[in-house]
């Protein structure tokens, strides 16, 4: 999901701040819940958002989802892949095709 380059640019700007100290899974974790609120808020209003501040805090929330992968010790592909297998299963093609019900109402 995330390119080697961005992996190392994203450690390097980091280790140059010596801002790893301040990476705990929690902290991270409520950065990413912080990021994920403002790019929510792009839309509060209206659907009509500022693609550019969309484009922003996209890439803090996904910057901060890399760093929490990174400190856990987590691969992103083999853990979306593995929630992908698990949702499948919730969520059969033939009962969900079209509707936005949660998997215990199809």
């Amino acid at each position: 999901m995330t390119s080697e380059p961005v992996r190392r640019a994203l450690a390097e700007f980091v280790a140059e701040r010596d801002w790893a100290q301040f990476h705990s899974p929690s902290n991270l974790a409520k950065s990413i819940s912080i990021e994920s609120a403002e790019l929510l808020e792009c839309f509060q209003w209206s659907d009509d958002a500022d693609p550019a501040r969309v484009r922003e805090e996209l890439a803090d929330v996904v910057t901060y989802c890399i760093l929490l992968a990174e400190r856990i010790g987590v691969d992103l592909d083999q853990i979306v892949l593995e929630k992908l297998r698990v949702t499948t299963e919730k969520y059969p093609v033939e009962r969900s095709r079209g509707s936005s019900a949660k998997y215990d109402a199809l």
